[in-house]
């Protein structure tokens, strides 16, 4: 990769793109969690048997889930697959992007609740991150354990109404277990 101030996502990884344009041998895309890098879809690219018009298959502010192949020879863009995902894990790796979405927007209103500036948000964004793994997996362990923000270290005002937050929007997977004998409930988060 080039040096540049751009985070770039490593080859083979899944990413949600936004359809820039559609052009007759692809279409140019923005990387949604990439702020300010962009990339290609060849039409090779798009699905696994020919197509007769792209337009009827990408078009225009749709939204992807594509699959990083390597850098393009300008060293600013990413070449993308979209044929190379399958609709499970195009479900999937949306549902994660949507999920973390939802996570950002009620960290922002936490932080507005509770007064941080927005240094102070992307911090402890970064940090709940860092320990998480996700900000949705913040919420979400938070949901399932009101002490688990504790027991990672964090502490502060902030909690209380984090997962107040957390329970109240999050509801976290749970698996129901029936047999035709009796009907019982595991009450055991699911790890997806």
């Amino acid at each position: 990769m080039p040096k540049t101030d751009l985070i770039y996502p490593e080859d083979g990884e899944l990413v949600v793109v936004t359809v820039d344009s559609v052009k007759q041998n692809g279409a140019d895309v923005s990387l949604d969690e990439y702020e300010g890098v962009t990339g290609f879809i060849f039409i090779g690219e798009v699905a696994s048997g020919w197509i007769k018009n792209i337009r009827g298959v990408i078009r225009e502010g749709q939204r992807l889930i594509c699959k990083v192949l390597r850098t393009r020879r300008d060293g600013r863009s990413l070449e993308l697959s979209l044929k190379s995902v399958s609709e499970e894990r195009k479900r999937d790796r949306l549902q994660q992007w949507k999920n973390e979405e939802r996570a950002k927007q009620l960290l922002k209103v936490l932080s507005e609740n509770v007064g941080w500036d927005d240094s102070t948000k992307e911090e402890n964004q970064a940090d709940l991150t860092e320990v998480f793994a996700t900000l949705y997996g913040a919420f979400e362990e938070a949901a399932t354990n009101p002490e688990s923000l504790a027991e990672a270290g964090f502490e502060g005002d902030w909690l209380a109404p984090f997962i107040e937050m957390a329970v109240e929007n999050i509801i976290p997977p749970f698996v129901e277990i029936r047999s035709e004998e009796h009907t019982s409930e595991l009450q055991s988060p699911c790890n997806l």
